[in-house]
């Protein structure tokens, strides 16, 4: 999904830095996938989806927009299949590309604090 031109790697020297990056490429890898789902759903569906969340919560009244989008966003996480982050890893270790072109480029904001990267 990001168009930012090529990706610079993590330090491999720097464990630490490494993993504060790929920690940060899982989270916008979940994003993406989360984000790409709720795109699917018709307004009807957005809906639906948040209200059963909200009634389960035991509220009766109409949510606001905002509590609507964050639950229909919590309502999609809990039913996409994600993997755990050390699957993730592995497997992105293996073949970068494959998750590569899936990133939104949140990630990157890592890259501020790590030297010479």
């Amino acid at each position: 999904m990001s168009d930012a031109g090529p990706q610079k790697r993590p330090l491999e020297g720097n464990s630490e830095s490494a993993e504060r990056i790929l920690r940060a490429k899982y989270l916008d890898y979940c994003s993406s996938q989360v984000a790409e789902h709720l795109l699917l759903l018709s307004p009807d569906e957005i809906y639906v989806l948040a209200q059963e969340a909200y009634r389960a919560g035991g509220k009766e009244n109409e949510p606001s927009y905002e509590q609507m989008v964050r639950l229909a966003t919590e309502g999609v996480a809990q039913r996409l299949t994600l993997p755990p982050f050390a699957q993730w890893v592995a497997e992105y270790k293996e073949n970068p590309a494959r998750y590569d072109d899936q990133l939104i480029g949140l990630w990157e904001s890592e890259l501020k604090d790590v030297p010479d990267a």
